[in-house]
């Protein structure tokens, strides 16, 4: 209408039509909806194709980090990993998961490694990629949910340590390690890991300028004022490190303590996976049986269908079960990470010393699980290390020992061990304490 009163007449090259009669307005509305049409169908052509391909495992979408998209001599393309982007984003995910420090500066320090540098928008997209793992997303459509589906390409990490990431970025669950999200100086290896003994807010660390020297100090930003120097708290945590160091005969005890519980702790997984490898078997019986029936024609094929069906989702899933326990049960020996932490632990004040402040930090964390509280003349907290706490429980027996009297009468005058029950935790904690040992801190 806006064309006919500016005097113009729009003609179709190919179907030219006569708008002076109005039917020809329901012909050209049929040739302006039918490509419309065409388009509507052929992007949910193109959709549905995806989506098709994502459930086969195909990673559609450009490759992220650390991968590269590539064809094969006959055309059919794949996801190939490309290095030395592949090991830094393996290597960041271990950072993360470690929680030693925050997200950022991993990113920072994997930037600083070989390979293309990553923004801070893409470094959180990729902590948060299932790709990583070997998984394709698949999105919500209509009546189906959003699932995760196993791809054809190479994962680059396990599904543990990918979840254990999502764990920690998201704060909903336990974190190994205390939070600090702050940077360090090596006058400051303890900021953001001390709390305040008035207020119990986080204190940081800063400087400031006397006559003649500059002068650091750990304080509080509320109004409670509370400062230390930082020296003087530098070296009290070195004593106090001190008390966890032990002489050769208590640490071929512990180690054998530990081993035996170990043991207990992990004995009932080889009778499981028995069980578990049993119920296979039966599985697999069972549809052999069913096999023979519907050959001799006493079982209909919706029957046999039905059967095989279900036989094949419960192998399905009690081989993932049984492939998941013995994932667990490889490291039954565990001799090696024992003297690794325990070694760590009878040099501990000279590692930590010697240590920069990264060195110093993961010392700390995997010692102190929570945050310290320094009142002015020690340390508190309401969580050790499992073996920390049961070596300081020993240490203080002993010091009893030396403290009672001569001719006080005791029938067993042997090491005696304070009776402590193990949790499930103790080898988390070995394993961060001979993770301690691996580290070049010099």
């Amino acid at each position: 209408n806006q064309l006919e009163k500016a005097g113009v007449i729009p003609q179709a090259i190919e179907q030219p039509l006569d708008m002076s009669i109005p039917e020809n307005k329901l012909l050209l509305a049929i040739y302006l909806a039918t490509p419309e049409v065409e388009n509507d169908r052929r992007a949910l052509n193109v959709f549905y194709g995806m989506r098709r391909a994502k459930k086969e495992g195909r990673l559609m979408d450009t490759a992220p980090y650390g991968y590269i998209n590539r064809t094969t001599e006959d055309g059919k393309k794949y996801v190939a990993v490309k290095q030395p982007e592949a090991s830094n984003i393996i290597w960041a995910f271990q950072e993360v998961a470690k929680g030693h420090i925050p997200a950022e500066h991993v990113r920072r320090k994997m930037n600083e490694r070989e390979g293309k540098n990553i923004s801070r928008n893409g470094f959180i997209n990729a902590m948060r990629n299932p790709t990583y793992c070997g998984k394709i997303y698949l999105s919500q459509h209509k009546h189906e949910e959003a699932s995760c589906v196993k791809g054809k390409h190479e994962a680059l990490i396990s599904d543990a340590l990918f979840l254990k990431v999502q764990r920690i970025m998201d704060g909903r669950a336990y974190r190994e390690l205390p939070e600090a999200k702050v940077v360090n100086t090596e006058m400051y290896p303890l900021r953001g890991l001390l709390l305040c003994p008035r207020c119990g807010h986080i204190l940081t660390a800063s400087r400031s300028k006397g006559k003649k020297n500059w002068y650091h100090y750990y304080h509080c930003n509320s109004k409670c004022g509370f400062r230390h120097h930082s020296e003087k708290i530098n070296k009290l945590f070195e004593i106090e490190l001190g008390k966890y160091e032990f002489s050769e005969n208590i640490k071929n005890i512990l180690k054998t303590l530990l081993k035996d519980n170990y043991k207990s702790l992990t004995g009932g997984i080889t009778d499981a996976r028995k069980k578990v490898a049993q119920e296979i078997d039966d599985i697999g019986l069972k549809l052999s049986k069913a096999r023979d029936l519907y050959l001799m024609d006493k079982l209909d094929d919706d029957d046999y269908r039905q059967v095989k069906v279900q036989c094949q989702k419960e192998t399905e899933i009690l081989e993932n079960k049984l492939r998941l326990m013995n994932t667990e049960g490889k490291e039954t020996d565990i001799s090696k990470k024992l003297d690794d932490a325990l070694n760590t632990i009878c040099n501990l004040s000279k590692l930590y010393s010697k240590a920069d402040t990264a060195g110093k930090r993961a010392i700390t964390c995997s010692m102190y699980p929570e945050k310290l509280v320094f009142d002015g003349i020690g340390f508190r907290t309401p969580r050790l290390n499992s073996i920390a706490e049961f070596i300081l429980l020993t240490n203080n027996a002993l010091s009893k020992k030396k403290d009672r009297h001569e001719t006080s009468k005791v029938s067993n005058v042997s090491l005696v061990t304070p009776e402590v029950q193990f949790s499930n935790t103790f080898v988390e904690d070995l394993n961060r304490l001979a993770e301690l040992s691996t580290v070049n801190y010099y």
